[in-house]
């Protein structure tokens, strides 16, 4: 059976060129008689009555737009179910949220029930940075949700419409969890599908660096490069953005990253059992173990982090406190150190690293540690 739910990104071809020349072509009075009520409703910008006289017109016809003729070629060759949940994910602007608009009350006219549009905060022409490195990345962040809440297998992505790099996010995204990807240029007589390509992602890497990404994602703000100094990889440069702040380098992640984290964050949930280790006897845990220091006694909420750690997840067995700065700012997140799993605990005036001891018996099973604290951690937020 075809997928059921189509996302599907938005443009504004309807508008420019489409619908702006109907509407110089009724000030001039050349509009054809047939699209006379359609210029006029557009030039009203009476939303309602627009989509309302464009379900009289070919789906095929290119005054259409890009969605309704790329959706109409998908319908026709069977590539989605004929009354498919409908997703429109549109541009931050004026322009995008009335084309979106347009678009569901179509296709709810067409006996489409479920027809939803979604806003892609920072998606927008005029700030190409803010576009670079927010825009996409939560259009990624968009996909990937309506992803896992409908199940990929019952899912296709169009990105017919909107920037052409919203083609490159819908691909890969595609590649990440199987779902396909569809898209029809103004040339073409019938959308085409993307084919996958022989490239697979890395869960391992993903659970190594789930402490700088759940940290990274769960923050709006670039962070210090130089937190992660001490866990950084190469392999992790396409997962993030490099901002320059006060000349200091900072980095937030990219639209890769964020699909990298959607990803495998999902995957992690539903095979997380497959790759942790056994859980610690009961008779075996111990309470957390401080440094002989003052500085750190005068802070109880230390202790009860460590207490917690230990007693809500099943494969640690104790923490150790192992350094103490009153005066450092960090980001609390769990990582692989040279001396196996290592806690931080930081409230943005002192830092606290500890020992993380677990019945992990081999480094896949380490780093499956690391990601499952780091995901019990961002749970807390």
């Amino acid at each position: 059976m075809p997928p059921s739910i189509l996302l599907c990104t938005v443009g504004t071809s309807l508008f420019r060129p489409n619908l702006e020349g109907l509407k110089s072509a009724l000030t001039s009075g050349k509009v054809p008689p047939e699209h006379h009520a359609l210029a006029e409703a557009y030039t009203q910008q009476n939303w309602t009555a627009v989509a309302q006289h464009l379900t009289s017109i070919d789906a095929h016809a290119r005054l259409c737009g890009a969605e309704i003729n790329s959706i109409a070629s998908l319908l026709q060759h069977e590539h989605v179910t004929q009354k498919c949940g409908l997703f429109f994910l549109h541009s931050d602007t004026p322009d995008g949220l009335a084309i979106a608009t347009i678009l569901q009350q179509y296709y709810r006219a067409k006996g489409h029930e479920l027809v939803e549009t979604v806003n892609v905060t920072d998606l927008q022409d005029q700030d190409p940075k803010r576009f670079r490195t927010k825009g996409l990345r939560q259009l990624a962040r968009g996909v990937c949700k309506i992803l896992r809440e409908r199940s990929p297998a019952a899912c296709a992505i169009n990105a017919t419409g909107g920037y052409k790099a919203q083609i490159a996010i819908a691909v890969l995204i595609g590649q990440a969890v199987g779902v396909p990807v569809y898209y029809k240029h103004e040339l073409f007589e019938e959308i085409i599908a993307f084919p996958p390509m022989p490239v697979a992602l890395d869960f391992e890497l993903w659970m190594r660096a789930s402490g700088m990404l759940f940290d990274l994602v769960r923050n709006l703000e670039p962070a210090p490069a130089s937190l992660y100094a001490d866990e950084w990889s190469e392999t992790y440069e396409s997962l993030v953005e490099h901002v320059t702040i006060d000349h200091q380098d900072y980095i937030e992640p990219s639209p890769t990253g964020q699909i990298f984290h959607d990803t495998f964050h999902e995957r992690f949930r539903s095979h997380r059992d497959q790759v942790l280790p056994p859980p610690v006897p009961a008779g075996q845990k111990r309470p957390p173990r401080l440094e002989d220091s003052g500085h750190m006694r005068a802070h109880p909420e230390i202790q009860r982090f460590m207490e917690d750690v230990t007693a809500a997840n099943p494969w640690v067995s104790h923490c150790t406190t192992s350094y103490y700065n009153p005066d450092l700012s960090q980001r609390t997140r769990f990582h692989q150190s040279a001396h196996g799993i290592e806690g931080i605990l930081s409230n943005s005036t002192y830092t606290v690293k500890f020992r993380v001891e677990t019945s992990a018996q081999t480094s896949g099973q380490q780093t499956a540690v690391v990601a499952a604290l780091n995901e019990w951690l961002d749970s807390r937020q």
